[in-house]
């Protein structure tokens, strides 16, 4: 799913009204289809062996034996449902996890389904321009011997976990399930600082063209980067809050050694939480600046108007009463009333333009 800003609906693909009237556990695809077709990939290790297999079907997946205590299967795709139901029926997945796996629109959590644990995570990308941020839903399923990992198109979020497996990384080869989910959500994690240094930077940009020239068109990306920081917030309170779970919770498949690390993982978040409201707060009072210059500006144009008009005003008096049908009147019949008159209005004007340049008002 992807979107501009922070909308977490999922565009022109099929809604949660589609679901409508099935049972609970009904397998359909709620989100954008963002892949032509699904993927599978396995990596299976030891600490001393690794077999990585790229699956061009679920059938070839299917008849493949497992060889290596680890396995790590990755799935993207999840618009074909009958790839997804095909997984689930084999790892034996409660179907209230294969519903939420297929339903793009969840919000992070974790859930304790005895022998396994179900993690949902969003995978914030920013376009190459860095206008545009786009949010993919990433599912995690930690069993004793294996981790299941969803994701709606292929992407390179978790390319340096797989990386310090091919490697032989010592403590990731030897650790357990645990440890590569633990792996898997701090790229993720490690993936948002990246993300919110982008828009910390065009922040930066931004401010100081506020603080330069107000202009029109800053409003909107004023806008636009204030819908970015809800949905990077979006994607990290709730993430924040899973990790503080898992550390805090005392599920066998977490072992201590790994609640250490997930510790660690709780600060960065902490951190980026802090470093996104503060983005927020920028956002408002630049918000506040430019409305403030704008205001600014408009009494700027109505006060000289006003000195204007008040300038030709007495200028309109002095004509309106010379065009008066009065037969006598001072000056009517001189040879030099027009000039005289020309001369008045011009005095009473210049009076007021000195008034107005003393008090500053021609500034």
């Amino acid at each position: 799913m992807t979107h501009r800003a922070t909308n977490p609906r999922a565009g022109n693909g099929p809604r949660r009204s589609t679901k409508r009237g099935l049972a609970p556990g009904s397998v359909v695809h709620i989100g954008k289809r963002r892949t032509p077709e699904a993927g599978i990939s396995l990596i299976e290790y030891s600490p001393d062996d690794l077999q990585e297999t790229i699956f061009r079907s679920v059938e070839r997946s299917r008849a493949h034996q497992a060889h290596l205590p680890v396995r790590w299967l990755n799935v993207h795709g999840l618009h074909d449902t009958a790839v997804l139901t095909e997984i689930g029926q084999r790892f034996q997945l409660h179907p209230l996890v294969m519903e939420d796996i297929a339903n793009t629109e969840q919000r992070p959590k974790v859930e304790d389904y005895g022998d396994q644990l179900f993690i949902v995570a969003r995978m914030l990308t920013l376009s190459e321009d860095g206008r545009t941020l786009s949010s993919e839903q990433c599912s995690l399923v930690l069993g004793n011997d294996f981790l299941l990992s969803f994701q709606e198109r292929p992407s390179g979020s978790f390319e340096p976990v797989r990386e310090r497996l091919r490697k032989g990384h010592a403590g990731l080869r030897g650790g357990g399930v645990d440890l590569l989910g633990y792996s898997l959500i701090d790229a993720l994690v490690d993936n948002y600082f990246s993300v919110v240094e982008r828009i910390d930077e065009r922040l930066d940009i931004l401010e100081e063209a506020v603080f330069e020239s107000p202009a029109s068109a800053q409003v909107a990306a004023l806008h636009h980067a204030r819908r970015d920081t809800l949905a990077l917030r979006r994607a990290l309170w709730p993430l924040r809050e899973v990790i503080s779970s898992l550390q805090r919770g005392d599920h066998p498949l977490i072992k201590p050694e790994t609640r250490v690390y997930l510790r660690d993982v709780q600060d960065h978040l902490t951190f980026l939480l802090e470093s996104v409201d503060a983005m927020r707060e920028t956002l408002s009072g630049l918000l506040d600046v430019y409305l403030s210059a704008m205001s600014q500006r408009v009494n700027q144009e109505v006060r000289v108007l006003a000195v204007i008009t008040t300038l030709f005003m007495p200028a309109a008096l002095i004509a309106g009463v010379f065009g008066m049908n009065f037969k006598s009147m001072p000056w009517l019949d001189s040879p030099h009333g027009f000039v005289l008159a020309l001369a008045l209005m011009a005095g009473v004007a210049g009076v007021l333009g000195a008034l107005f340049w003393r008090r500053h008002w021609l500034d």
